[in-house]
């Protein structure tokens, strides 16, 4: 039977942030009541190329899927597939860079309107790249956030960032010079960067404030540092399990004896029951991403029925 197919213009044009944010926090409140599957990814590797596996049931929309993605030295490609649950067939085939920048950031969104202090209006970013754009449109869009202060290495892109971002959301974003004005006396820090080893001094956060890293899915790399680790009072994952897999951040805090997976709580508990959120004006948190099949799943699933309603995408022969 004919099967939808999305390009990324495709995606561009159906998806916003409101949207997204709203399908990826229901899928959550589903993963806690059972009627979501999510399976942690796994990664394929051969010379100059890895291939990368996740996939999830979503019982509540009728649907299972799945993330392919592959990244070589001339980057990555992204392609989700989604299935009808009662007939096994595959409905459509989406290319999807855009699909994960938007849902990544989305759940970023979510976590700091249910973790992040109150009224926060001030964030700082690290990272000037495709997803620093989403993390901050979303925390944009679920905090009254008035004012952001973004640094890279890259005096240039860090520029070109803050002038493109203060634009698109109408808000001031500031690019600084030094990473300890994207830390100090703000109520929300975002990592979204590639780095290996730690972007800033724990010691800079002040108390109260909500960390979001989301750079970091291989055992390899760590965005936050151990005193960041050590002076948090919570702990939230997209997925604990996941993060076991996957989450570079906590791997010297476990050798230190700073931290075990015991403490953890993930996102769709902290939806389903505000007790095992912030009970502190003072508490640090931290949030921890790594990304979840589930979340392109339920994503897919809404492209794909507003793209009937609109009459967007081609049909491929398979």
């Amino acid at each position: 039977m004919p099967v939808l197919h999305l390009t990324e213009s495709d995606v561009d044009q159906l998806l916003d942030m409101p949207t997204t944010i709203a399908v990826v926090e229901e899928a959550f409140r589903q993963l806690a009541a059972g009627r979501a599957d999510n399976v942690p990814r796994h990664r394929a590797h051969a010379k100059g190329i890895v291939l990368h596996s996740m996939s999830a049931a979503a019982d509540y929309l009728g649907l299972v899927g799945w993330k392919q993605y592959t990244t070589t030295s001339a980057g990555a490609k992204f392609h989700v597939g989604v299935y009808d649950q009662a007939t096994g067939n595959l409905l459509a085939l989406i290319e999807a860079d855009r699909l994960g920048q938007m849902r990544t950031g989305a759940v970023t969104g979510i976590a700091a309107r249910v973790l992040a202090n109150v009224g926060s209006e001030e964030v700082g970013l690290f990272g000037s790249g495709w997803q620093a754009e989403s993390q901050l449109e979303a925390v944009a869009s679920t905090c009254p956030i008035r004012q952001a202060f973004v640094y890279s290495r890259d005096v240039a892109r860090r520029t070109a960032f803050a002038a493109k971002m203060t634009e698109r959301l109408g808000i001031e974003v500031v690019a600084v010079a030094d990473p300890r004005e994207a830390v100090e006396s703000l109520p929300v820090v975002i990592t979204a960067t590639a780095s290996r080893v730690p972007v800033f001094d724990g010691n800079w956060l002040s108390s109260g404030a909500l960390v979001c890293a989301i750079g970091s899915n291989w055992k390899q790399k760590a965005e936050i540092d151990v005193t960041t680790i050590r002076r948090s009072s919570l702990i939230v994952c997209d997925s604990v399990e996941c993060c076991q897999y996957e989450a570079g951040d906590f791997r010297a805090a476990i050798e230190s004896g700073d931290f075990t997976w015991e403490s953890a709580r993930g996102l769709s508990s902290v939806l389903t029951d505000e007790s095992m959120g912030r009970n502190s004006h003072d508490d640090i948190i931290i949030f921890k991403s790594v990304g979840m099949a589930i979340e392109d799943v339920a994503v897919a699933g809404k492209l794909v029925a507003l793209a009937k309603q609109r009459g967007i995408g081609t049909t491929l022969p398979i």
